[in-house]
C-alpha cells in the first residue's frame, strides 16, 4: 500500500472522495521547473526549445544524446549533480535540479482498478477537476480474479494505462503507477482482500503478471532482447513485499507487525507472486512493505531486496517503500536504535532506490558525510530510477501516446469492459430448482432491498479515485422491470430492526426480491481487520424475514471482498439463489441485474475459501504459518492446507447450464535421465508410505526446458441448453505420503466459452519445474518421483502422471 499512515483515516471513508485540483494547464504536468514559469508546454524533458526558454544549450547534454544508450545517458544525468542535488530525487517527490534543465517528478500515483487520486496529498501526480472529471473504475482486484480470465485482466491493464496516458497528455496523472497489490490473502480476515487477487499464489502470480503487461507494453516491443530499455506504456509495481496480510487486528498494526515465516512458506506462498510479476510480467518496480519479516525490517533486507529481486530475479526497475517505511523503522520498530541517518543507510545498501517519504531527501546526506552509506549506493538508486523513467518516454517523448485525449477516458467501450469484468466475476454460489435466471415475461416487480440495494461509493472499495458514472442495483434492475426500493438498514452495520418492515412489505408486493447485503470499508479495509466472517448486525434477520414473506423467488446478492458466513442462507428453503458480486465497480448494478435476468450466464469462480464463522476463533490471524499446527489445535490456512468444512470452497462456482469433461490425451510419465551431477534429495515421508529410490531432485540442478514437460488436453462440452463460459482449473496433487505437501495445488487454468451443445478443446503445457514442484521444510524446491494426480475442477477428472528419475 502506498498511503501514508497519517492518511488512513481518509482513504477509509467510503462516501469521501477527495478532488484535488491546481493550476496546471499543459500536457504534461510533471513537467516543472521551479525557476522558470515556463513549465506547462511541453511533452517531454529533453525538447530543444525548453532548455531554450531554460537559457541552456540542450547540445551540452548528453542525457539528451538520443544516439546514446540510456545507461550512458542517465550517467552522465547523475554525474552532473551534486550530493545535495542527488538526495533530492530519490523521495517520491523528485525536486528536480533547474541548473541542468532537469524538471520536478511526482512518482507517486496508483492504478488498482482504474487511475486514482490517491497519492501525495499536497502535490498529487494524478487528480480529477473540470478539466478530467472521473476515469474508469473497474471492479477490484478480488472480483476481477473471479473471472479467473487472463486475457481480462490484460485488457483491463491496457483500458487502465490508455486512459493514465491521456490525463497524463492533459497534465492530470503520472507515468509511475504503484499497482497492483499482489499480496496472497492467507487469513479471511483480512481488511484488504478487497486490493487482492485472493489466496492461491499462482493465480495471484497470474493476474499479476497479466495486468502488469496490460499496463505497461506497448504494441511490437513486448519480446524486446534488452530489457532495460524496452519502452513501457505506464511503470506498474507489484506490492507489498512481502509477508504483509496484518493491518489492524484487535490493537495489533502492521507498523510493528513482525511476521515469523519459515522459508518453506516463505518460498512457496508469499514471495511466488512477486517472482511471476517480475520475471513474467517484467515489471519495473516493487514496493517493499511495512512489517519485519523474522525480525527484519522487508525495506531494510539485502537478502530479500538486493539479492532476491535485483539479483536472483533480474528486475528491470526500481525499488520503492511504502510509504514513512523508514520513519516507521525508526519510530514504531525502534530497528536497531537506529538514528534517521542509520536507517538511511541500511535501506539504500539493502537496495531500496526510492523512499516514498523525507527520510532519503532529509538525511542522506548526512548518512554520506557520517560515512554510513556511499555516494555510489545513491548513484545507483538514481541510475534505477531514471532508467524507468528513460523508457517512459519521460525525456524523449512518446509519439504513439500523443493523441490521448479526454474521448480515451471513460469512454463507451472503457465502461462496457467494466461492466464486461463486473459480469464474469460474479459467482453464482446457490440456485434451487433453477431459480435464477429470472423471466421478463413472469417478473414485472422487483422489491430490491437491503444495505447495498442503492450501492454507488461501496462498490469501487478503495484506491478508486472518481468513477466515470455509476449503476447502482436498483438501477440496473430498473431496466428489467418496475422496482420497489426499501432500505431495510440504515447502512451495513444494520444497528437496529427499524427497517425491516417496509423491506417485508415491499417483498410482499413483488413479483421477485433482490436482498442485497454485505460489508464495505467501514468493515474491511486497510488498517481495518475483521474481528468475524458474519454479515454486521440484523442482516441475517433482514434477509429471513424478508425470505419468509416473499411473494416470489428471493435472491441474495452480496457485496464483500472477504468471504462471509451465510450458512443460514445456504441452507434456508426461502432463500432460493445466492450470488457474490465483491465490489463490482462503477457498472457493479448493471452486471449484477444482468445476470440475474440472464442476460449473462455466470461463470465466476471463488479465489478464495469461504469459511465458517467458527474458523476465526480456532487461531490467531498473527499466526503465519499456512500449515496445520496441531499441537496447538490451528488449521491449515487456504485450500492447500485446509482439508475441513467450509461455507463454499476456493474454485466454487455454479452456471446457468452444465458441463461435461473427457480427456482427449495426457503425458501419462516424464522419464528424466540424470547426469553425474544431479544427485537424488531425500523427502520426508509419513511412516508406512512408499519411499521411491530417487526420492526428488533439486529443480535448480534441471534445465527445465521442453523435455521437462507434460501435456495435458481436454474437451469441455456445454450439455446444458445456454451459452455459458467455463473455468477449467487444473490442480496438481503431490505423490502421496510427502509430510506437509500440499492437499493440491493449482497449476493452470483457462476460462472457456462453449456454446449450447457444443465442445470445445482446452489445451495445457506444464513446466515441470514450475508446476510440479514442492518446497520442502529445508527451502528447497524439489519435483518429487512417483505416481501423482491432475484433478480438475470440483474432482470432475482425475489424471495420473508418473515422474521417474534414472541416473
Amino acid at each position: 500500500m502506498a498511503a501514508r499512515p497519517f492518511l488512513i483515516l481518509s482513504l477509509l471513508a467510503a462516501t469521501f472522495l477527495f478532488t484535488f485540483t491546481c493550476a496546471r494547464n499543459g500536457p504534461l504536468a510533471q513537467i516543472m521547473d521551479s525557476t522558470s514559469t515556463v513549465n506547462a508546454n511541453y511533452t517531454h524533458v529533453c525538447d530543444a526549445a525548453r532548455f531554450l526558454d531554460l537559457g541552456l544549450n540542450i547540445k551540452d547534454f548528453a542525457y539528451c544524446d538520443t544516439s546514446l544508450s540510456y545507461e550512458v545517458r542517465v550517467k552522465d544525468l547523475v554525474d552532473r549533480m551534486t550530493l545535495s542535488e542527488k538526495v533530492n530525487q530519490i523521495g517520491d517527490t523528485a525536486n528536480g535540479v533547474p541548473r541542468i534543465g532537469l524538471p520536478q517528478y511526482e512518482w507517486w500515483s496508483e492504478a488498482l482498478h482504474g487511475v486514482s487520486d490517491v497519492g501525495q496529498w499536497n502535490s498529487k501526480a494524478s487528480f480529477f477537476d473540470d478539466v478530467v472529471p472521473g476515469a474508469t473504475s473497474f471492479p477490484t482486484p478480488i472480483t476481477t480474479a473471479a473471472s479467473f480470465n487472463q486475457s481480462l485482466w490484460k485488457k483491463i491493464g491496457q483500458a487502465v494505462s490508455t486512459e493514465a496516458r491521456a490525463m497524463h497528455n492533459l497534465g492530470h496523472a503520472g507515468l509511475t503507477f504503484w499497482s497492483p497489490n499482489i499480496n496472497v490473502v492467507r487469513d479471511p480476515r483480512w481488511g484488504r482482500a478487497l486490493e487482492t487477487p485472493g489466496e492461491d499464489p499462482y493465480v495471484v502470480g497470474e493476474y499479476a503478471a497479466n495486468y502488469v503487461r496490460g499496463l505497461q507494453d506497448v504494441e511490437g516491443t513486448e519480446n524486446a532482447t534488452d530489457l532495460n530499455s524496452r519502452p513501457i506504456k505506464v511503470a506498474a509495481c507489484c506490492k507489498h513485499y512481502a509477508a504483509y496480510d496484518v493491518d489492524n487486528w484487535l490493537g495489533i498494526e502492521r507498523y510493528n507487525y513482525d511476521a515469523r515465516v519459515t522459508e518453506q512458506d516463505m518460498l512457496e506462498t508469499f514471495l511466488k507472486p512477486f517472482e511471476m510479476c517480475v520475471k513474467e510480467g517484467d515489471v519495473t518496480s516493487v514496493m517493499c512493505s511495512y512489517n519485519k519479516i523474522n525480525g527484519i525490517p522487508a525495506c531494510a533486507d539485502p537478502r530479500l531486496l538486493r539479492d532476491k529481486i535485483r539479483g536472483e530475479w533480474d528486475l528491470h526497475g526500481y525499488i520503492v517503500s511504502d510509504c514513512d517505511s523508514i520513519e516507521v523503522m525508526i519510530n514504531h520498530q525502534k530497528w536497531l536504535k537506529d538514528e534517521p541517518e542509520d536507517a538511511v543507510a541500511q535501506a539504500l545498501k539493502a537496495g531500496l532506490d526510492l523512499d516514498c517519504g523525507n527520510y532519503y531527501t532529509n538525511y542522506a546526506r548526512n548518512s554520506v558525510r557520517k560515512g554510513k552509506v556511499s555516494e555510489k549506493d545513491i548513484d545507483v538508486a538514481l541510475k534505477n530510477l531514471y532508467i524507468v523513467l528513460m523508457r517512459l518516454g519521460f525525456f524523449d517523448g512518446s509519439p504513439q501516446f500523443d493523441k490521448l485525449d479526454m474521448t480515451n477516458v471513460c469512454s463507451d467501450e472503457h465502461i462496457e469492459l467494466a461492466t464486461e469484468a463486473a459480469r464474469e466475476g460474479i459467482v453464482l454460489l446457490k440456485n434451487d430448482n433453477q431459480a435464477l435466471p429470472l423471466s421478463t415475461d413472469k417478473i414485472k416487480t422487483i422489491a430490491v432491498v437491503g444495505p447495498h440495494a442503492n450501492a454507488t461509493s461501496a462498490m469501487i472499495g478503495n484506491y478508486a479515485g472518481v468513477p466515470c458514472q455509476y449503476t447502482s442495483p436498483i438501477d440496473g434492475f430498473a431496466k428489467y422491470g418496475k422496482v420497489i426500493y426499501e432500505m431495510g438498514c440504515g447502512d451495513v452495520a444494520c444497528k437496529n430492526d427499524s427497517m425491516i418492515f417496509p423491506a417485508v412489505q415491499a417483498a410482499k408486493k413483488a413479483d421477485a426480491t433482490i436482498v442485497v447485503v454485505g460489508i464495505d470499508l467501514s468493515i474491511e479495509a486497510e488498517s481495518l481487520d475483521r474481528e468475524d466472517l458474519l454479515l454486521p448486525g440484523y442482516q441475517d434477520q433482514l434477509i429471513n424475514q424478508v425470505a419468509a414473506q416473499s411473494k416470489g423467488p428471493v435472491v441474495v446478492v452480496i457485496m464483500s471482498a472477504g468471504g462471509v458466513d451465510v450458512s443460514f442462507s445456504k441452507g434456508s428453503s426461502k432463500v432460493h439463489s445466492i450470488l457474490w458480486a465483491g465490489y463490482p465497480g462503477e457498472e457493479g448494478g448493471q452486471a449484477i441485474a444482468d445476470v440475474v435476468f440472464g442476460k449473462y450466464n455466470p461463470g465466476g469462480r471463488l479465489p478464495l475459501t469461504w469459511h465458517e464463522n467458527e474458523y476465526v476463533d480456532m487461531l490467531p490471524m498473527t499466526s503465519m504459518p499456512l500449515r496445520p499446527i496441531d499441537h496447538l489445535g490451528y488449521p491449515g490456512r487456504t485450500y492447500k492446507f485446509h482439508s475441513s468444512s467450509s461455507v463454499y470452497p476456493f474454485g466454487y462456482g455454479l452456471s446457468y447450464t452444465k458441463f461435461s469433461y473427457s480427456l482427449v490425451s495426457s503425458t501419462k510419465s516424464l522419464q528424466v535421465q540424470l547426469n553425474k551431477f544431479q544427485h537424488c534429495r531425500e523427502m520426508n515421508y509419513t511412516e508406512g508410505s512408499y519411499k521411491p529410490a530417487c526420492p526428488a531432485i533439486l529443480i535448480d540442478d534441471l534445465r527445465c526446458d521442453e523435455h521437462h514437460s507434460v501435456e495435458l488436453n481436454l474437451e469441455v462440452k456445454n450439455v446444458g441448453e445456454r451459452d455459458g463460459s467455463e473455468v477449467v482449473i487444473v490442480y496438481w496433487v503431490p505423490p502421496s505420503g510427502i509430510v506437509d505437501a500440499p492437499i493440491k495445488q493449482v497449476v493452470a487454468f483457462r476460462r472457456v466459452f462453449v456454446a449450447a451443445g457444443k465442445s470445445e478443446k482446452a489445451s495445457f503445457v506444464l513446466n515441470a519445474c514450475k508446476s510440479l514442484g514442492v518446497v520442502d521444510y529445508k527451502g528447497y524446491n524439489l519435483i518429487p518421483s512417483g505416481g501423482s494426480n491432475f484433478i480438475i475442477g470440483d474432482n470432475m477428472l482425475k489424471v495420473p502422471v508418473n515422474i521417474d528419475f534414472q541416473h
